[in-house]
């Protein structure tokens, strides 16, 4: 306790520099200096550009300390107001009298006040489609959503006018069987799960022997067959065909030109990408539990690391390369959906955190905390509160990173998307820590620096060209959104959870810059919901902590107000009866409904387009209910291809209807 009750207060003091300074342009923004009584500093910022720009000496503050049995005095400097976006180097060189000097530097970010709009987006508003690809099926797939129905789909709805298509964390899973179903607890967050590839787009697909296609043809037909089942998906199949399918693909030598492009990108992703390519190979050996691995290579700056590393050497060169095809795929999708004319194109969701035995618990174990996880506190929807198995950062080594792991992961996931959702939006000012053994329930917050995490998000974002949503929902104060607003990261507004006095909240007082939906994955699709399919799940698994009559009484009242609230606008047709179609009136009426809302943003769930109502999760269980599982089916039980959406058919026509709705 004494060393790290030092390490608190005297740690700043031994530094001539903090660790990183984050500022907003425009803003005063003052950092603190120490030197030793005595000596003299010199201070000025190297821009991204290689430009350098002095600072004033800066003023004493009349803070002095015994450190180490020496006298150290603090000093407190501005940062120019009118410094450029980017990441800069603020450096210092400390000189004294009979002393050599002494120098020291660290990043100085300079973020943007306010999230600018991509130009294509800032006066008209925006609808798209959000999705689980993974559960978006075409004839072409492997059992999977992949790479090529997610251009399929946004080709589809760019051409009806959509902005977006919004899919779930893409981010890499397990090298080997079993995979966790969830994407929203990956292996890490900043490079993406090869199950999403399509086999036939890969380039050296097309250089196969008839013995290697024949072969590949053998392994995807039982695959393809599933695309026409409603049973539950298999990734752990389809990753152990696509698998074997890659190591045919990539064990011949790269022609000239297509090595040329993997170095490039090789060198582009540096480090972080070799030694996420050597947790997959050391992995793939001896499992993710890395207390099974030798001792010497659990830490990955340990010397036998790089000695490993050269025994996996083909291992770690092949999940590179799947990083690279990865790349060139995700680059192709985007290049389709601004092609079928979409403002952004694709937006990708950035999960919360990562699987406590995964890369970046391995990579980045430094700045994760250790025996502690995510989740959520009690709440209306999980009375239990959540435990989401994940490691948190840990703020103040995260600082001491300056930042760094987090902005490649951002870096990575903008590269090809024009947009970005942040899961659980209050992580960026704090997240609810469980310690080990203890129940969700018994938590506590934990607080983070906003300032920087937010304001690297936006400065990534506005460098990608891209947007950002924040998921603001469940135990979430008034003051963050404001500070979200304002710094131009748009909330969330989910229809069923828009209250105000037990009443719902009239569309035209709903926020403007919001991503305004019907429904979200945690909850059924709107189908679904209005026959209580939630409340149904919750009593089945003893969810519930209060009388389940109580519950269905809630979930009519609720109901009922809202469908009264359509009736008033005239969007529900009074003479209608409950005939067997009255519930895709409702699903259609409640679209036109936030699309009479200021929000800036609308988004249509592809299950609501075709009438699904099975619940894709059910927070608060694991193995209880086959969480991210469900392919998406249509309104008669029949799974969703997406030729359905583009073919004549009643499928279709109840696309084009919803369509219609939101944007009117």
């Amino acid at each position: 306790r004494a060393a790290a009750w030092d390490r608190v207060t005297n740690g700043p003091w031994r530094r001539i520099l903090p660790p990183v300074v984050v500022t907003r342009q425009g803003h005063d923004r003052e950092f603190l200096v120490h030197l030793p009584d005595g000596a003299a500093i010199t201070l000025w910022i190297d821009l991204e550009h290689r430009e350098r720009h002095p600072l004033p000496h800066p003023t004493e503050d009349q803070a002095t300390r015994d450190v180490d049995g020496r006298l150290m005095r603090r000093l407190a400097c501005a940062v120019p107001t009118d410094l450029p976006l980017g990441w800069h180097t603020l450096r210092a060189t400390l000189t004294r009298a009979g002393g050599a000097p002494t120098e020291a530097d660290c990043p100085l970010v300079v973020t943007p006040d306010r999230l600018a709009l991509p130009a294509a987006m800032r006066d008209r508003r925006t609808w798209g489609l959000m999705t689980q690809l993974y559960a978006t099926r075409s004839r072409e797939s492997w059992g999977l959503g992949d790479l090529h129905d997610l251009a399929s789909l946004a080709e589809w709805a760019g051409q009806q006018g959509a902005g977006f298509v919004l899919v779930n964390p893409m981010h890499a899973a397990e090298v080997s069987p079993p995979m966790a179903p969830s994407p929203y607890l990956p292996a890490t967050r900043r490079f993406f799960n090869p199950i999403y590839l399509h086999i036939e787009d890969i380039p050296e697909y097309a250089t196969l022997s008839a013995a290697d296609r024949q072969r590949i043809t053998a392994l995807a037909a039982p695959l393809q067959q599933l695309n026409t089942s409603a049973d539950l998906l298999d990734r752990d199949a389809v990753w152990r065909a696509k698998k074997e399918v890659l190591q045919i693909l990539l064990t011949p030598p790269l022609f000239a030109d297509r090595q040329a492009a993997y170095n490039a990108f090789c060198d582009r992703e540096g480090e972080g990408l070799a030694l996420f390519a050597t947790w997959c190979a050391f992995a793939e050996a001896w499992g993710i539990h890395t207390c099974d691995w030798p001792e010497a290579v659990r830490h990955p700056d340990r010397p036998a690391v790089a000695e490993f590393r050269g025994r996996f050497a083909d291992r770690v060169e092949f999940f590179t390369k799947l990083q690279w095809l990865l790349d060139e795929q995700l680059a192709g999708v985007q290049e389709a959906a601004r092609g079928a004319g979409m403002a952004a194109g694709v937006v990708h969701d950035l999960a919360v955190g990562v699987h406590p035995e995964g890369a970046d618990a391995w990579a980045l174990q430094d700045v994760l905390a250790h025996d502690i996880s995510v989740g959520a506190p009690p709440d209306m929807y999980n009375q239990l509160g959540q435990d989401w198995s994940q490691p948190p950062w840990r703020p103040d080594m995260l600082e001491a990173a300056a930042y760094v792991p987090y902005r490649d992961m951002l870096r990575t996931i903008l590269r090809h998307s024009g947009g970005i959702r942040v899961d659980h939006a209050l992580g960026l000012f704090r997240l609810w820590w469980i310690p080990r053994d203890t129940p969700a329930a018994q938590g506590t917050f934990v607080r983070y620096d906003h300032e920087g995490l937010v304001g690297i998000l936006a400065l990534e974002a506005q460098r990608a060209g891209a947007f950002v949503v924040g998921e603001d929902l469940g135990t979430f104060d008034g003051w963050s959104r404001t500070y979200l607003d304002d710094r131009g990261i748009a909330g969330t507004s989910v229809l069923w959870f828009e209250g105000e006095h037990g009443a719902p909240l009239p569309p035209e007082r709903w926020r403007e810059n919001c991503l305004a939906t019907v429904t979200v994955h945690d909850l059924p699709p709107t189908a679904g919901y209005i026959a209580g399919e939630h409340v149904r799940l919750r009593q089945e698994l003893g969810l519930l902590t209060s009388d389940v009559e109580q519950e269905w009484d809630s979930h009519w009242r609720w109901l009922v107000a809202w469908e009264n609230l359509l009736r008033e606008r005239g969007l529900l047709d009074l003479s209608v009866g409950r005939a067997t179609d009255f519930r895709e009136e409702v699903v259609e009426a409640l679209y036109r409904l936030i699309a009479r809302s200021p929000c800036r943003f609308l988004a249509v769930a592809v299950p609501d387009l075709v009438g699904d109502t099975r619940a894709q999760n059910q927070p608060g269980t694991f193995r209880e209910y086959p969480n991210w599982q469900i392919p998406t089916c249509r309104a008669d039980g029949v799974p969703l291809l997406i030729e359905d959406l583009q073919d004549a058919g009643p499928v279709a026509d109840r696309c084009r209807r919803l369509v219609d709705a939101v944007r009117q």
